[in-house]
């Protein structure tokens, strides 16, 4: 894939980069990731270019990743189905490594690529994945999907899951738009 937009190289970030990045490390976001997760600069340069955008979509993005009331588990078995509807492979990967470090055995991880009607998965995950697929299709769940969510979550973390999902899609969107390419320390996630 040929970047449209190439992405900017750190050193070549506008200063309100340091602003916009922030909301990625809140003081509330618990341990240090180990130092051999992968750092995401291309999407990450691809932001560089809209510091204003990113910072706001950053915003959204860190109360997804550090306040919503899923479970880690729950949400990057969202963000792998999204990645897997889309075809996108820099959030899919991306989010391998974090859905692993997230709890998610690597049987789960590769059965997501199966859907929800795959067998071994729970009513309650079968219920988050055909969420994805339902949400990516025609932007809304079905009454059957619903109700099955609606057993073990609570309106609010309905709204996290709605929200979640499309924020991923947004953010494949951007990335299948523009070329974003698999960086370097992420490949070999492959």
């Amino acid at each position: 894939m040929t970047p449209r937009l190439p992405p900017l190289a750190p050193r070549a970030w506008p200063p309100e980069m340091r602003e916009a990045l922030a909301p990625l490390s809140p003081d509330n976001a618990g341990a240090e990731r180990p130092p051999d997760r992968p750092k995401g600069l291309n999407v990450l340069g691809l932001f560089a270019h809209h510091p204003a955008l990113a910072l706001a979509y950053n915003t959204f993005n860190g109360h997804l990743l550090y306040a919503s009331t899923l479970s880690d588990r729950q949400r990057e078995l969202l963000v792998l189905r999204v990645g897997v509807v889309r075809d996108a492979e820099y959030e899919w990967l991306q989010h391998k490594v974090a859905a692993l470090d997230a709890g998610v055995s690597p049987e789960e991880v590769d059965r997501v690529t199966l859907g929800p009607d795959a067998a071994g998965w729970s009513a309650a995950d079968a219920a988050l994945l055909r969420a994805v697929d339902e949400l990516v299709a025609d932007a809304r769940l079905t009454d059957a999907t619903y109700a099955a969510l609606a057993e073990t979550l609570d309106p609010r973390q309905l709204l996290d899951l709605v929200f979640t999902v499309g924020a991923y899609d947004l953010l494949a969107m951007a990335m299948e738009t523009f070329g974003v390419e698999v960086d370097e320390d992420l490949a070999r996630w492959r």
